[in-house]
């Protein structure tokens, strides 16, 4: 993990790490990875961004396109970059992190629909102001936050069919990972009716881990397994462990689970120098 702690913003398109990479921020590091679904050779349609607003304010951004190649590529791109842009405003007008996302998601909306391919991209946010942590999604990308004990802090809900019957408890987690319906999305960015969740204010520990994940993640891990590679020791061994976990599932059939190849992008933080 390099020591210099990165002020502008980083971001990956269309990648296929050979494993994660870090970054030191003023708040703390991240362990970021994104890469294509085994055996696909086409474009990783996933995208994400570590954008650092100023000293106090920090912005983390997963999307994952839908629609179909090359449109979906292109729209998880369309949002990185609409959000980077509206952010980089913060410093320079009387406008808030807050307002700068929620601008930056509505003119990637209008974008996207411009396009007029049929293509959007699942969105999950987090904002950072030192401790304080304020997440803001649509569609049924992850954002977790987990205690060093194993506890799950907040972990938004997935706007999907499959999503919200789990939350319900009509389904359990198995068999929402098998379920036919499970890729249906209700909610996107690309959508006329698209509608952006925030969550409350959140206050992180020192020895919380936060994950944002592209469904890559969550088709192929249950969430037990996620915390329990997550919540405690270095970033690098558990953003490793991580990755290569999930990629296990993606490339054999196991008995009693679900087998489901697909690209996968996620981000991990923690506060100060854990």
């Amino acid at each position: 993990m390099s020591g210099e702690i990165i002020t502008m913003p980083i971001k990956y398109f269309n990648s296929s790490l050979d494993g994660p990479e870090f970054y030191s921020m003023h708040s703390g590091f991240a362990a970021i990875f994104s890469a294509r679904a085994p055996g696909k050779e086409t474009a990783n349609e996933d995208s994400l961004a570590l954008i650092p607003v100023n000293q106090s304010s920090l912005v983390l951004v997963i999307a994952d396109g839908m629609g179909g190649l090359p449109a979906g590529e292109e729209a998880s791109r369309t949002v990185i970059k609409r959000l980077i842009k509206s952010l980089m405003r913060v410093n320079k007008e009387d406008i808030s992190v807050r307002e700068a996302i929620l601008d930056g998601i509505e003119q990637a909306n209008n974008a996207i629909l411009d396009c007029k391919n049929g293509s959007g991209t699942t969105l999950v946010v987090a904002e950072l102001q030192g401790n304080i942590l304020r997440t803001y999604h649509a569609g049924d990308s992850m954002i977790m936050l987990m205690g060093n004990r194993g506890k799950i802090k907040y972990s938004a809900i997935a706007h999907s069919p499959t999503g919200y019957a789990l939350e319900a408890g009509m389904i359990n987690e198995a068999e929402a990972m098998s379920h036919e319906h499970r890729h249906l999305i209700s909610n996107y960015v690309g959508s006329t009716d698209m509608r952006v969740e925030i969550s409350p204010v959140i206050q992180m520990a020192p020895r919380d881990t936060l994950l944002l994940a592209s469904d890559g993640l969550s088709d192929n891990l249950y969430d037990n397994e996620i915390v329990e590679i997550c919540r405690k020791g270095p970033l690098q061994a558990c953003s490793r462990k991580l990755a290569t976990e999930s990629n296990k599932y993606m490339v054999q059939p196991v008995s009693n689970r679900g087998y489901h190849p697909d690209d996968l992008t996620f981000i991990m933080f923690r506060l100060g120098n854990h």
